[in-house]
């Protein structure tokens, strides 16, 4: 299992935060069966040790009229990765860039406001990358399945 390493408190604690991260520390403690003060102690040490990385609200770009979702796969030389990651990750529009096995392949997620703005983004941003020998683009339709991080 993907918790080991943890007592059976923090697994616990990590599990109803995964079904909703917004659950009161009184909640937890209810379900676990420990007070208020000690979850809040234990999410604390979790958060430090990276554990717990961050909270945050999922939008569904499907859901929002005229939104545009893409994925692109780009292979590089070595030489340029590094630059390419600068410049990918300095974009707004970019959400998401993975290092994939391959030949030097960067998997990256792109969410824009409207077709125009993806089109912007293939145009000025994503073609002119330095040393890139293939990239291909694929639209999300829509989404089917959408985890987000570790499930337990």
């Amino acid at each position: 299992m993907f918790l080991e390493g943890l007592d059976s408190l923090d697994q616990k604690i990590i599990q109803l935060l995964t079904e909703n991260a917004r659950m009161s520390y009184s909640e937890i403690g209810q379900k676990i069966g420990i007070s208020r003060v000690a979850v809040k102690a234990r999410i604390d040490a979790l958060e430090q040790r990276g554990i717990i990385e961050e909270y945050t609200t999922v939008i569904n770009p499907q859901k929002i009229s005229g939104a545009v979702s893409c994925y692109f796969e780009i292979e590089t030389v070595p030489e340029t990765l590094s630059r390419v990651t600068d410049i990918l990750s300095n974009n707004e529009i970019i959400t998401q860039i993975y290092r994939v096995t391959g030949k030097n392949k960067l998997h990256v997620h792109a969410v824009a406001a409207n077709a125009d703005e993806m089109e912007r983004l293939i145009n000025d941003v994503i073609d002119p990358l330095p040393g890139v020998t293939e990239c291909s683009c694929n639209m999300i339709l829509s989404r089917i399945k959408d985890i987000k991080g570790l499930r337990l």
